[in-house]
């Protein structure tokens, strides 16, 4: 599409120009990462250059860590929930670091020596790197047969995609350089599940 200084696309217009499905594009919008939004009666309309910017998004470098796989953690947009550790589950911008760490903190299946192997944890929203966990060396199992990790530690994410704007809030500086290579890129990857796991040496 010819860039036209201010024009604005509908969600649905948003979606097909980034190929993908309205559904995954409207996670975006309930998330909070897409500045600029407007109202025109009920629809959303989505500025064009937020749009081109999420297209051109670098893929994730994910060659340039040291294990041959890593594990993906893919999340909605945030709702709140009724849970004895925590209010909401998923991610959303508007959520302060300590919220959004206990969110993204869950009870998973997975296989949790391939998920410490990796040494880091992309949390992905529609595909783009939204938040990003480490501390990944021991885990929990529950009586579900669902594997927690009860050190991991929130090292960034993203208020705004476009940008993107990052918060880094670790302080080791290992983990601040993951967080930094990570933050808003693509990463696109496939499962059933909540967990999914995507060699390094496919990265684009």
């Amino acid at each position: 599409m010819q860039e036209v200084s201010g024009m604005l696309l509908t969600t649905g217009q948003a979606a097909q120009e980034l190929g993908c499905a309205i559904t995954t594009f409207r996670r975006l919008v309930h998330a909070g990462l897409l500045p600029g939004l407007s109202r025109r009666g009920v629809r959303v309309m989505v500025p064009l250059n937020v749009v081109q910017a999420l297209g051109q998004r670098r893929h994730a470098p994910l060659d340039r860590l040291d294990a041959q796989e890593v594990a993906v953690l893919r999340v909605d947009a945030a709702k709140q929930v009724q849970e004895p550790d925590r209010n909401w589950i998923g991610f959303a911008a508007s959520l302060d670091a300590d919220t959004l760490h206990q969110s993204l903190h869950g009870w998973w299946r997975c296989d949790p020596a391939s998920i410490a192997a990796g040494g880091v944890l992309p949390v992905t929203l529609s595909g783009y790197v939204v938040a990003v966990l480490t501390g990944l060396d021991q885990w929990e199992r529950d009586e579900r047969g669902r594997h927690g990790f009860p050190r991991a530690r929130l090292v960034g994410y993203v208020t705004d995609l476009v940008e993107p704007v990052k918060h880094l809030t670790a302080t080791d500086p290992v983990d601040r350089q993951l967080a930094d290579l990570l933050l808003g890129t693509r990463l696109v990857s496939h499962s059933g599940g909540t967990i999914a796991y995507v060699s390094t040496n496919s990265a684009d």
